[in-house]
């Protein structure tokens, strides 16, 4: 069994090297704005931060949580990308970045997302909130609600759009903007509007250019949200991804665009030249024997892992197994019947449960009986 492991696993730790091998290092530049934070998403391990618990105005990157919330209605059947929202006065007398919603005016749920991710536009942002909860207000009380489920401990929303002239204290945390940020990267299909870089709505009449430019000019990137007033300065939260290594950099208060975009990509720049993802995916192992079952084999599997790991640790990754010979029935599919735990260096870096792969009920009376008679029957 030990060796199957190990020739199994030898060939997944290959195949977790994604990038050139290059020394680790502490990011030392100093980042001209107010806070910062740099995470992996699949471990959200943090590579770098700087004041990332201290809370300011998040400008338009409140609207992270705005799609978060849209994004979890349509995957749970609440509401679909086919739907038609009509946008209300109220939606259609929102200022700053807006696609110009007219009172009555209907638009299908797909480009009113598309113009929030693309555009930043306010109006569709409140549109989309009146659509699923009925008023902003309400939508706004779950927007509070849902950060304090992801466990975001200095965020507080007065509004869908982050626009800030007239709230008391509409606030958000760097820590807390990666947070949201990667809870929203679930909902694969986000990635279908944050890409974009050009398009149009309104049946090609309405063009929309995406005002996070790290889309077009940053490799990798992938999304997700700028924001900008008086009152925030220049923020973003920058995601990028190379390989199968995801990761988030989040701006705040910078002095200009061009500042936070540089910073954000001076972060990136720094996880996916020091870090690498070291990741095993859950996959079946070879049988082993069960006793007092009805069969004599149990199929099992161990689960996923995902370990961040400077570049240079990754080929010194090994694992130790814990796994008897054999199995006693009855056992559910899922029953924890061992472990593989990882290790850096000879420092342990997690572990993943090895599980039955099927349901082994204990042998009955009656099975062992006629399982018994067949072979006599056979026997003459």
């Amino acid at each position: 069994m030990k060796k199957v492991f190990s020739l199994f696993l030898s060939v997944l730790m290959l195949c977790g090297v994604f990038c050139r091998y290059t020394n680790a290092a502490e990011f030392t530049d100093e980042l001209d704005c107010r806070s910062a934070i740099l995470i992996e998403t699949s471990t959200m391990n943090v590579l770098y931060e700087k004041n990332a618990d201290t809370s300011y105005p998040p400008a338009s990157v409140t609207k992270i949580m705005t799609l978060l919330l849209v994004a979890e209605a349509i995957d749970s059947g609440k509401t679909s990308l086919n739907d038609t929202v009509t946008a209300s006065d109220n939606a259609s007398k929102m200022g700053g970045s807006q696609v110009y919603l007219k009172a009555g005016e209907q638009m299908s749920m797909s480009d009113m997302i598309k113009s929030v991710a693309v555009a930043s536009a306010n109006d569709c942002a409140v549109a989309l909130a009146e659509h699923i909860s009925g008023s902003e207000a309400s939508f706004v009380v779950q927007m509070n609600e849902r950060a304090k489920e992801l466990g975001m401990k200095n965020t507080n929303f007065e509004n869908v759009t982050g626009l800030d002239d007239t709230v008391k204290n509409h606030v958000t945390s760097a820590r807390d903007i990666a947070i949201m940020s990667a809870e929203l990267l679930k909902h694969k299909f986000i990635f279908d509007y944050t890409t974009i870089w050009m398009d149009t709505v309104r049946n090609g009449a309405f063009g929309l250019t995406n005002t996070n430019r790290l889309i077009r000019f940053y490799k990798g990137a992938n999304g997700l949200k700028t924001g900008m007033t008086q009152k925030a300065g220049f923020c973003v939260s920058a995601a990028a991804k190379r390989g199968d290594m995801q990761l988030i950099a989040v701006i705040m208060g910078a002095p200009s665009r061009d500042i936070r975009n540089n910073a954000a990509s001076r972060l990136l720049d720094f996880g996916f030249a020091n870090y690498g993802l070291y990741s095993v995916n859950s996959d079946e192992l070879s049988p082993i024997r069960l006793t007092g079952g009805v069969n004599k084999e149990l199929k099992i599997r161990h689960g996923d892992f995902s370990a961040l790991l400077p570049q240079t640790e990754i080929r010194s990754v090994t694992y130790e197994t814990e796994l008897s010979e054999n199995v006693s029935a009855p056992v559910k599919k899922g029953d924890v019947i061992g472990k593989i735990e990882f290790f850096s260096n000879g420092k342990p870096i997690g572990q993943t449960d090895i599980t039955a792969d099927e349901d082994a009920p204990e042998i009955k009376f009656g099975d062992m009986f006629i399982k018994l008679l067949s072979k006599f029957l056979m026997i003459r």
